[in-house]
């Protein structure tokens, strides 16, 4: 039996079905990055607390590891936000789906809602980024200070930073308090700048999925603005189209009963007129 074609309601119908489910998955992956966020700045808490390369080069792995899977997944969810505009788009040309309609603001709000939970998420990741690296110069200044007993001035705590390494540092400590305990600290040192690094790099492309979604988030607002606006300003023509119908039809109502009241008045002076000139 042939089966019968769809009717043009019921796949806009279908199509919005797929749409509410392509979001309550996008929101499982939203939640699953949130978790990931959560995951990173238990582990940057817990890496104040080390103070031995091999520590610091354990929790660094998995650092990296749950930054590469939240940047997988900040990707994979921008993409499927951009799906669905394309479905967006390919349900406005459905009739009633249109432009304006309430499926095709419902659609947008929606995506916009998703999107801006990506940025706001994005920007934890930043917030993140920025603390890391801000605290990484603090323990980088503490264990200067461990080591020496002095506080590095801001030349030698930006090569610490920016090398993970300093010759002046390593010899000066290593003839005051002997070989092997300043190498041990140089190699924290170093494996906690090697960390930031990697970390500050895929935190940078996160930042970016951050600020592509906020200008996206703009212009969706914006356009969903627009719609709101024009859907308005349509409803406002139609409740004065309805008014200027209504006082039409009372003034056509009033002209019949004028031209009623008219007519009965003429028949009334006729029949006076009959009565006065008709002979008896």
């Amino acid at each position: 039996m042939t089966p019968q074609p769809s009717s043009p309601a019921g796949d806009g119908v279908d199509h919005l079905h797929q749409f509410f489910k392509d979001v309550e998955s996008i929101n499982g992956e939203l939640k699953e990055l949130e978790k990931l966020n959560g995951d990173l700045s238990s582990s940057h808490e817990q890496s104040k607390t080390l103070h031995n390369a091999k520590a610091v080069k354990e929790l660094r792995a998995k650092m990296d590891s749950d930054v590469n899977m939240a940047l997988q997944k900040a990707k994979l969810i921008k993409a499927r936000l951009e799906a669905l505009d394309r479905s967006s788009d390919t349900s406005r040309n459905m009739p009633g789906c249109g432009p304006g309609s309430s499926s095709d603001r419902t659609r947008t709000s929606v995506v916009n809602g998703l999107r801006k939970k990506l940025k706001d998420s994005m920007e934890s990741f930043n917030g993140l980024r920025e603390k890391i690296s801000s605290e990484y110069r603090e323990t980088v200044e503490r264990r200067y200070f461990t080591v020496t007993g002095e506080n590095p001035d801001v030349r030698t705590l930006d090569l610490l930073i920016s090398t993970g390494e300093s010759e002046t540092f390593m010899q000066k400590a290593i003839q005051e308090q002997g070989r092997g305990r300043v190498l041990d600290t140089i190699n924290e040192i170093q494996e906690r700048h090697d960390a930031v690094k990697d970390l500050e790099k895929n935190l940078k492309e996160l930042h970016q999925v951050f600020m592509d979604m906020a200008v996206l988030v703009q212009t969706q607002g914006e356009e969903l603005d627009d719609i709101e606006r024009q859907v308005n300003r349509a409803n406002s023509y139609v409740r004065d189209g309805a008014t200027r119908l209504q006082t039409a039809r009372n003034y056509q109502k009033n002209t019949r009963k004028w031209t009623c009241y008219a007519i009965i008045l003429l028949l009334i002076i006729l029949i006076i007129v009959l009565v006065i000139v008709r002979p008896w």
